[in-house]
């Protein structure tokens, strides 16, 4: 049988390009190694920020932009919320390129935001005490996303609108064939079509070898922890937030979809290693570095732990995002090698890979995702 597109790895940005095609009538095949909404790769858990004002590049922002849009259209067709606006503060301190760039973001976009010290920070979100030196733009706009449920949402919705989901099946390999098409060999059978798209996330560089060195997965811990006053971490009082210290950058939520206030450290403590032998167990020194946060900037959440999970990054030499045609093959897309902040882009990167995928050309430009730029 043969499909308009394959598309191998059903994380977010797989699973959002399949039910994208889906919806737009193409013949589609997804194939994940393992179980559907499986916690081995970066795309389970509750929920992930989605930030408007992007401190990491302004050329960011009209993506997250259409993202938000999206992820509120997913939520409409499912007929539940997936996109949660609580505002979004990042905060930093005072001489940190952070809350410069997160400002500069705004106003390149003209965005609403409104910077606060310290003090401003901790009256007017009673969750945080943070020094009064210290500085936060407040974006009205983000919030967050409840992953797990788009997801699923997104695989219920493919599924609906006709695509066929090969779950538990590994990917053995991929070939171009004559005519300018791609076959896909699993073992348990050969599929032909007309394009592929790549999003194996931390399994990237086996599929794609220009990337084994360039898309590295590193450990990733979460954790969740019991709050003395539960009423200053709810959605409408504490907002989905990014915080930097001096050696530390920290990322929490409020209370929502799990008991206990959720905390993590982008990159944790810098482990790597490949996807298949990456440490998922957590252990004392994962919650003592979350604990460094809490006891830095929220002292109420400071509580017994609850729950520590692990994930992972895929980390790019440049922590941006990996989305391209592979050289020499054009059917092939390659994508999601996101380094820690890609999920929020979930839903406008399947219209993306979608586009590229039928060869259309996408509504943005790409030039900063390429994989050329890291040829020397």
């Amino acid at each position: 049988m043969r499909y308009d597109t394959i598309v191998v790895g059903l994380g977010i940005m797989g699973s959002a390009t399949l039910a994208t095609l889906a919806a737009r009538g193409k013949k589609v095949l997804g194939i994940e190694r393992f179980d559907l909404g499986h916690a081995m790769g970066s795309s389970h858990g509750v929920n992930r920020i989605i930030r408007i004002g992007y401190f990491e590049g302004a050329a960011y922002v009209p993506m997250v932009q259409r993202a938000s849009r999206l992820w509120t259209a997913l939520g409409d067709r499912l007929g539940e919320k997936v996109m949660h606006v609580t505002g979004t503060l990042d905060c930093a301190p005072e001489t940190s390129p952070l809350t410069h760039q997160s400002r500069a973001s705004c106003q390149v976009n003209n965005l609403p935001y409104e910077e606060l010290d310290g003090e401003e920070i901790g009256r007017r979100f009673p969750g945080f005490r943070v020094p009064k030196a210290y500085r936060g733009i407040f974006q009205p706009d983000g919030g967050f996303v409840a992953s797990d449920r788009a997801l699923a949402g997104y695989q219920t919705l493919a599924i609906a609108d006709g695509a066929e989901i090969r779950a538990r099946e590994a990917m053995l390999g991929y070939e171009p064939t004559p005519g300018g098409g791609v076959k896909v060999r699993t073992a348990s059978g050969t599929y032909e079509a007309a394009s592929l798209v790549l999003t194996t996330g931390g399994w990237i560089g086996e599929h794609v070898p220009a990337l084994k060195r360039l898309a590295i997965p590193e450990r990733q811990v979460l954790g969740w922890f019991q709050p003395k006053n539960a009423a200053h971490f709810m959605p409408d009082k504490f907002p989905a937030s990014i915080l930097k210290t001096e050696d530390s950058h920290f990322y929490q939520f409020p209370l929502w979809g799990a008991p206990g206030f959720k905390i993590g450290a982008h990159r944790h403590l810098y482990q790597q290693s490949d996807a298949e032998t990456l440490d998922r167990n957590v252990y004392p020194e994962d919650e003592a570095l979350l604990r460094k946060g809490l006891e830095f900037a929220f002292p109420e959440a400071n509580g017994a732990c609850l729950r520590l999970a692990s994930c992972h990054y895929t980390i790019t030499p440049d922590e941006h995002f990996i989305l391209d045609h592979l050289p020499g093959s054009p059917q092939i897309v390659v994508a999601s090698p996101c380094s820690g902040h890609g999920f929020k882009f979930g839903s406008v990167f399947g219209e993306v890979l979608a586009d590229m995928a039928s060869g259309k050309a996408p509504a943005f430009d790409l030039t900063m995702f390429r994989m050329g730029r890291f040829a020397t």
